[in-house]
């Protein structure tokens, strides 16, 4: 149901990428999903770098968020089996490395947020916190991690 509705989108998730350091992709416990902080590489390259309000624009960043949805999914989807199992996302917590005054974090975010709520629904309605940052892992502009409920 939920990779029609990816279809529908014209979305398709990338392969699951394994962990590169001391952490593991998803954890499952008491029917929480907890995503580790998602970094938008796509084929092992980020699309842009650097901090957006300098570097990158946050139309720019607006789109490495979804990608960090995507592979968000990938891993949850690789973890329990089926994206149907998702029962809601519970929080979203999206860090942009931003420049000194940039202060839009929430509407790059919005973009998570948005694409969340396409893909399921009523269900993809979060609570959510959007956090500027200095500096991220390998200069990327944006990572995500999310808080995921899961029926067993």
């Amino acid at each position: 149901m939920i990779r029609e509705r990816l279809r529908e989108l014209g979305l398709e998730l990338p392969e699951p990428v394994p962990s590169l350091y001391q952490y593991v992709p998803v954890v499952v416990h008491e029917g929480i999903a907890y995503i580790s902080g998602q970094v938008p590489r796509v084929d092992g390259k980020l699309p842009f770098v650097g901090k957006v309000g300098v570097d990158v624009t946050i139309e720019q960043a607006r789109e490495l968020a979804k990608i960090c949805v995507l592979k968000g999914l990938s891993s949850l989807e690789a973890e329990i089996g089926s994206l149907d199992r998702v029962e809601r996302v519970l929080k979203v917590t999206g860090y942009v490395q931003s420049t000194d005054g940039f202060n839009q974090q929430p509407q790059v975010i919005d973009a998570a947020s948005e694409l969340l709520e396409q893909i399921f629904g009523e269900q993809g309605r979060h609570a959510r916190t959007a956090v500027g940052a200095a500096e991220l892992p390998g200069n990327t502009p944006v990572e995500i991690d999310f808080m995921i409920a899961v029926r067993r």
